[in-house]
């Protein structure tokens, strides 16, 4: 039965600006937040880590609009966490618009998933991290965090 009104599916709104550094992909990401968008930019992260054969990466998220829930974060970090275990190695998060500790409650699920990841408040201390970690990355294995295939 109708009810007169049809639901289409929430399109994901974002904006990805993917700058190399040395060892690392520093990824900007903008646009409306939802759990439709996360979950879409989070697998375009991916993309872009498999395609630049880059496993260290920095998001710097500068989504607007309402924060997700803790039910919705939890479904958001184990989905994207399954997929990304052994293609990321360092995970640096900041997000610029938090207003609670919803991203270290994330944070906790995605490490308990097994994924790399580390929540930071500030872009500078994100880039402090993943630089070390990805310097160390290229000393273990001599690709300057790229994978070797």
């Amino acid at each position: 039965m109708n009810s007169g009104t049809d639901q289409k599916p929430i399109e994901p709104q974002f904006t990805l600006d993917v700058q190399r550094k040395k060892n690392y992909l520093h990824i900007i990401v903008k646009g409306k937040n939802s759990p439709e968008t996360v979950a879409a930019f989070l697998e375009s992260i991916l993309e872009e880590c498999t395609q630049r054969q880059c496993q260290n990466i920095l998001v710097e998220e500068r989504l607007e609009g309402p924060r997700l829930n803790f039910s919705q974060i939890v479904q958001i970090a184990s989905e994207a966490s399954e997929r990304a275990v052994g293609k990321i190695r360092s995970f640096a998060y900041v997000d610029v618009n938090a207003e609670d500790d919803s991203m270290r409650f994330a944070e906790l699920v995605a490490r308990n998933r097994a994924m790399p990841i580390r929540v930071f408040s500030s872009v500078s201390e994100a880039e402090a991290w993943i630089e070390t970690e990805s310097e160390n990355a290229a000393e273990e294995n001599g690709s300057g965090g790229l994978v070797n295939n």
